[in-house]
C-alpha cells in the first residue's frame, strides 16, 4: 500500500502572536531565539510570515515598546477628565500610566535594562518610542504656550530633547526602584515634573531677560 506523505500545516500567526511568543522565549530561556528560522519553526510558522511583520528581532522589540507607548497615550486620552488637565497634570498622568503599562511586563523590562550600559542614552528598544514621545511632548509644549504654562524662549524648540532625557530618567528610576509599591518613583515623578515646569514656565529669569532686552533697546 502506497504511503501518503503528510505535511505539517503551518499556523497563521498575527503580529501580536509573534511579539508575545518572543517575550515568552526571552524570559523563559534568558536569551533571544537563536534565529528567526528556529523561532518560527518552534511556533509552527515560517520565516516568511515573521518577515511579513518584522525585518529582525530588534525591529520586533522596537514595536513592542512603541505599542506600549501608543497604548499609554490611548488610555490617558480616553479619560474624559484628561482634556481638562493642565499641561503639568497631563505629563504627570502620562508618567503614572506609562509605568503602569511597564509594570505589567516588568520582568521583560528589567531584563532589557540589565543588558545595557547606564550611559546608553538611547537604547535600541526605545528607538520606536522616541518619535512618538517627542510628538506628544511638542503638543504639550504648544498647549503650554497657549495657557502660559510654558514661556516662549529662543530655545523652546529644544525642550523635546530635555523632556526625552527626563523620560529616560523616570523609566530607569522605576527600573531600579525597590521601594514598596514604587513609592520612590511616584515621588520622583511629582518632584521632577514640578521642577521641569518651574523651569519652562515664566519666572525671574524671564523678567531679567525682558529687562536686559529693554535696556539694550533703550541704551
Amino acid at each position: 500500500m502506497e504511503k501518503t506523505a503528510t505535511k505539517t500545516r503551518k499556523k497563521s500567526l498575527s503580529q501580536e502572536d509573534f511579539k508575545l511568543a518572543y517575550m515568552d522565549h526571552v524570559l523563559t530561556h534568558g536569551s533571544n531565539p537563536a534565529s528567526v528560522f528556529a523561532f518560527a519553526k518552534d511556533l509552527k510558522s515560517t520565516e516568511a510570515q515573521f518577515y511579513s511583520y518584522f525585518n529582525s528581532f530588534k525591529a520586533l522589540e522596537r514595536t513592542i515598546w512603541s505599542d506600549w507607548f501608543v497604548q499609554t497615550i490611548k488610555t490617558i486620552e480616553e479619560d474624559p477628565a484628561y482634556a481638562e488637565y493642565t499641561v503639568r497634570e497631563k505629563l504627570l498622568g502620562f508618567y503614572f500610566t506609562w509605568l503602569e503599562m511597564l509594570k505589567n511586563n516588568r520582568s521583560f523590562v528589567l531584563k532589557r535594562f540589565e543588558e545595557i550600559s547606564r550611559k546608553e542614552l538611547n537604547p535600541y528598544f526605545l528607538e520606536g518610542v522616541q518619535p512618538h514621545f517627542k510628538s506628544y511632548v511638542n503638543d504639550l509644549v504648544t498647549e503650554g504656550k497657549d495657557t502660559t504654562e510654558v514661556a516662549e524662549r529662543p530655545f523652546t524648540n529644544q525642550y523635546e530633547k530635555a523632556f526625552w532625557l527626563h523620560f529616560l530618567f523616570i523609566t530607569r528610576f522605576w527600573v531600579n526602584d525597590d521601594s514598596s509599591d514604587f513609592e520612590k518613583t511616584d515621588a520622583a515623578i511629582e518632584k521632577s515634573v514640578n521642577l521641569a515646569f518651574d523651569l519652562v514656565g515664566k519666572g525671574p529669569l524671564d523678567s531679567m531677560l525682558d529687562f536686559a532686552k529693554f535696556l539694550f533697546q533703550n541704551k
